[in-house]
């Protein structure tokens, strides 16, 4: 029974754009912000750790000379990787109506993609993805410092291994080939984002065109989807994925439907996966790009959106899906694309993709414990 439930898959359509800085004023209003901003309760409990994230003035210390920073993730060493196109723009002529990308006359990104930077500095430690990659997306460190990156030309999921970052260890998806994942075939169409649990399962945000999340053992064979062919849940364009395993949940930024949603994740029980999503929903989430998480703690960053919502960072409590905070730099964010925090919780960093800039935070105590 199980094997015809995992397997039959629901697709839904979406017509991708360009992820240049788009104009505010197409999205509907939600009126004004700061009316409903009094309504909400955005702090927690007295009795309850709520760990700011503070700007960490004048990091990197040096220009970075990189383009669009699609994504970071932090490596065993508490060092940023972060994933960049150089040159390289999707603009509305890098794909046509059917997904496939344009532009291979101008082949693969000649300049080093991925850079490992100091975490006290922002400098660079070294640097690879020469000649490997044609349109960046996501990218994720393992918990035993696996590289998975995906890039949404290719349609591809690349696995590295750190001893080797010329090949990748494995790979979903066929090059260049959009289309939908069957039990013998997967075929993926424009992946955003990965996350891996502990035991090896990947989870794939499977993007722009089918809407799905995808679940894969450590070999790569292909599970199930979420949502399930008989799920009322439905997304649009999940962005970015985060897994919570002590809550057995994989948390979505689901961009265009403009919220967070936390199906079940499966790797503690198939049959709790029958349970409702956690749906965290608030008129000031606006288009949510980018999730990351520490505990039971869900950190996530908008883009924008509308007139009246503002572009910043989100601190939700999973376990009951509410905002505990808000937060943004001085001078306010522009486009984040991606978030990542360190595994001790002490830092999180943010990418943009216009300007192209990484933002390093310090997670702080709000609260006087005393």
């Amino acid at each position: 029974m199980w094997s015809c439930l995992l397997f039959i898959i629901t697709f839904y359509g979406i017509n991708c754009e360009p992820e240049t800085v788009r104009d505010n004023f197409d999205y509907f209003s939600y009126g004004n912000e700061e009316s409903i901003l009094k309504n909400l309760d955005l702090h927690a409990p007295k009795d309850e750790i709520v760990l700011r994230p503070q700007e960490v003035k004048d990091w990197p210390q040096q220009s970075l000379n990189v383009g669009q920073i699609t994504a970071v993730s932090i490596n065993s060493l508490g060092q940023p990787v972060i994933f960049h196109r150089a040159e390289r723009v999707w603009d509305e002529s890098t794909f046509n109506e059917s997904n496939v990308y344009q532009n291979l006359d101008k082949g693969p990104i000649i300049e080093d993609t991925i850079l490992v930077l100091d975490p006290h500095t922002g400098s660079v430690l070294h640097s690879w993805g020469a000649y490997a990659f044609y349109m960046p997306h996501g990218l994720t460190v393992d918990h035993h410092d696996n590289v998975w990156v995906t890039d949404v030309a290719k349609h591809q999921v690349f696995k590295f291994t750190p001893s080797n970052h010329k090949y990748p260890s494995l790979t979903i998806g066929e090059a260049f080939t959009a289309g939908y994942p069957y039990r013998r075939r997967v075929l993926l169409c424009m992946p955003t984002s990965v996350a891996v649990a502990t035991t090896g399962e990947i989870f794939v945000a499977d993007g722009y065109c089918n809407n799905q999340i995808l679940k894969f053992n450590a070999a790569g064979t292909l599970l199930f989807a979420i949502p399930s062919f008989s799920d009322t849940l439905t997304l649009n364009l999940p962005h970015s994925v985060t897994l919570l395993e002590q809550l057995d949940i994989v948390c979505v930024a689901d961009r265009e439907n403009m919220r967070i949603v936390c199906p079940k994740a499966g790797l503690k029980s198939y049959i709790k996966m029958l349970e409702p999503a956690t749906i965290i929903e608030d008129p000031t989430l606006g288009r949510v790009f980018a999730v990351a998480s520490h505990g039971d703690i869900i950190y996530a960053v908008n883009g924008p959106t509308s007139q009246n919502i503002a572009i910043r960072g989100f601190t939700v409590n999973a376990l009951y899906g509410n905002i505990l905070d808000t937060w943004e730099p001085s001078t306010g964010f522009s486009n984040p694309h991606s978030i990542a925090v360190t595994k001790n919780g002490s830092h999180l960093y943010v990418t943009e993709i216009g300007p192209n800039k990484i933002w390093k935070f310090e997670l702080t105590d709000v609260y006087d414990k005393k």
